[in-house]
């Protein structure tokens, strides 16, 4: 690029026709990864030169506008840069506004980080941008408030639009906060709620960090909000985007800051201050090291009339740990009870069963008394020992009081706990009567350490080829484990149909269809869970036809996690329910169910529905297929 010669006018609209054709066409890092560098090192100290980059990205035809600016903002080194080579583009071009502060911002969402900073920073490096960037921050809140939105949009665009508010939020002045304070608190309240009524972690911490960020921005005297959860990567970068560097500086690294050079950045004034108090501290040193010489003739003291504590014994009879959880006082004693309780239960079949629903009751509305490390925990085991111990009558109790009034939705939720993990351990069940370790009965899937992997690579190759090889006259390899009969088949019955029975009647209290979807979600992978293991029982396939009915009448439903689980009970489904009698059964509703999950695969939001949909198109494709291979 050279400037014009002589001082004579020139005219650059066909530099501009030929920038706006070749980025249309997709090629903008070809032409202004070459163009971008040039221009912004001759514009830095020459403003005849931001004048002719100015007119020529003015220049551009409207149709082609989207193509130049979108390779504008991906290949300047800055927001500053973008400055000085758009100009008040943005202000003037109305095509150049929808595109950067609607279409980049609101319409997609596939842009880095960078990206996003370049455009923000842009908007706020000029009194005239400054308004257009109020007016984003706006319009982002007012997204990211909509409980359409949230429940709709999938999670990276969410994740994208919560980066773009924390970046505006960095660029705004005190000022302008103070003029539309209400405006964006009321925005952060609904936008808030709406992210906590979701069911996916992801979104309900991702409100937490905006949430947070927002209000300590908005309330600068006053009190803040303030949410408990697990910091990860994401939620460290979110908060990062709150603090700016300064344009044309780097950030330094924090690891740096803390350790290299510390000292250094030590004025010399604390430094002639700090010397006299270091050598004080060697001469105390010296006489403390002087002083430990003559310990050696201590007196030890006399400990013969101290007495030893004496723990708080268990009870040995399940009815008197009733008697201790409904009736004690004494803290020490209902701590121990709640410890031993599982082992009691265990050791003592024939006595949980006379008293098994009174414990169980006992057990789903217990309150922890003092601070028992696991308390949660334990009571949980002992729930599944009661369940494991008398199958029939407590799962009637638990799967009624399931949809009863007066339970909290954490209770409720405890319920589907404890009918998955017992359903589990009697669908393994091992060594029967024998008191083996309780590691027999978990899944055999164990993850190597890390610093193994590299080691032990050849163990998992054989793992992996012993399981698919099959060996003819020989003998066993190892000790097969002892195991017994699958007890959950016998009783699945028990735990799946009263579940499935109820769930579109709304209770004063609780409402699944409603605003409760958080535990319909949680029932339906409970459902799913219970189908998977239920594969060998005799009422799978009535099981199997009733969870379809269930996912069919569901299958719209507008929260994510619930879709997902509905996705999951249909895998359990084709994995469980035998082949021939699926068709014969549903076949219709097989045909139905596979157009809605080609549906799903093209056109749902979540990502994780959408893999789950075509697993699902697969596991059908193989069940065709070995139907038609099988002989008539």
């Amino acid at each position: 690029v050279s400037p014009p010669p002589g001082g004579l006018d020139c005219s650059v609209s066909f530099v501009s026709h030929v920038v706006g054709k070749v980025c249309v066409h997709g090629r903008q890092k070809e032409i202004l990864g070459v163009l971008v560098p040039q221009l912004t090192e001759l514009t830095q100290s020459d403003c005849i030169w931001q004048r002719i980059c100015w007119r020529l990205v003015e220049s551009v035809p409207d149709r082609w506008m989207e193509a130049v600016l979108l390779g504008f903002v991906q290949s300047a080194a800055g927001a500053d840069a973008l400055s000085r080579l758009l100009g008040n583009l943005v202000v003037k071009n109305k095509k150049a506004q929808f595109v950067l502060t609607q279409k980049l911002l609101l319409l997609q969402y596939g842009y880095t980080t960078e990206v996003l900073q370049n455009i923000l920073g842009y908007l706020s490096l000029d009194s005239l941008r400054r308004a257009l960037l109020i007016k984003v921050l706006q319009e982002l809140l007012e997204t990211w408030g909509s409980s359409s939105a949230v429940r709709h949009s999938p999670l990276e665009q969410q994740q994208y639009i919560s980066k773009a508010i924390l970046i505006c939020l960095s660029h705004l002045k005190e000022p302008e906060i103070e003029s539309c304070r209400q405006e964006l608190l009321t925005s952060m309240m609904e936008g808030v709620k709406c992210h906590l009524d979701s069911s996916l972690p992801q979104i309900r911490r991702l409100g937490m960090v905006v949430a947070e960020s927002l209000s300590a921005k908005l309330n600068t005297d006053g009190p803040v909000l303030k949410f408990q959860y697990e910091e990860d990567d994401e939620t460290r970068e979110l908060k990062s985007l709150l603090v700016q560097a300064a344009p044309g500086c780097d950030v330094p690294s924090p690891v740096h800051d803390r350790n290299e050079g510390a000292d250094a950045a030590l004025p010399r004034e604390l430094e002639g201050t700090e010397k006299p108090q270091a050598a004080a501290q060697v001469v105390s040193d010296e006489e403390s090291d002087a002083e430990l010489d003559s310990d050696d003739d201590l007196v030890p003291y006399d400990m013969s009339e101290d007495k030893e504590l004496k723990s708080t014994k268990a009870p040995v009879y399940i009815r008197d740990c009733i008697e201790v959880l409904t009736g004690s006082d004494d803290v020490d004693k209902w701590d121990a009870t709640i410890k031993a309780l599982e082992g009691l239960i265990r050791k003592n079949p024939a006595a949980t069963r006379e008293v098994s629903v009174e414990l169980a009751k006992i057990l789903l509305h217990v309150e922890e008394k003092g601070c028992i490390e696991g308390f949660a925990v334990l009571r949980q085991k002992a729930q599944v020992a009661v369940l494991t111990t008398d199958p029939i009558p407590v799962t009637q109790f638990l799967t009624s009081q399931f949809y009863s009034l007066n339970y909290s939705l954490r209770q409720r939720m405890d319920i589907l706990d404890v009918l998955v993990l017992a359903a589990q351990e009697m669908s393994s069940s091992k060594f029967p009567g024998k008191n083996k370790p309780s590691n027999a009965q978990k899944p055999c899937i164990q993850l190597l350490p890390e610093s193994d992997s590299s080691k032990d690579w050849r163990k998992i190759v054989d793992e992996r080829i012993k399981s698919k090889t099959r060996r003819f006259a020989k003998g066993p390899s190892q000790a097969e484990p002892d195991s017994g009969p699958n007890k959950f088949n016998s009783v699945a019955g028990h735990f799946f149909f009263p579940l499935i029975q109820n769930f579109d009647r709304p209770l004063s209290t609780f409402d699944l269809l409603g605003e409760d979807h958080f535990v319909l979600g949680r029932l339906v992978h409970t459902l799913a869970v219970l189908m998977y293991l239920a594969a060998n029982a005799v009422a799978v396939t009535t099981m199997g036809k009733a969870l379809l009915e269930f996912v069919w009448a569901l299958r719209f439903h507008t929260d994510s996690y619930v879709r997902q689980g509905l996705l999951s009970c249909i895998s359990s489904i084709l994995l469980s329910v035998p082949a021939a009698h699926l068709l014969e059964d549903v076949a219709e509703l097989l045909l139905e169910m596979r157009c809605w999950l080609a549906d799903v695969v093209e056109k749902d939001p979540d990502g994780d529905c959408r893999g789950l949909a075509l697993q699902n198109l697969l596991l059908m494709e193989n069940l065709k297929k070995k139907l038609e291979s099988a002989p008539s």
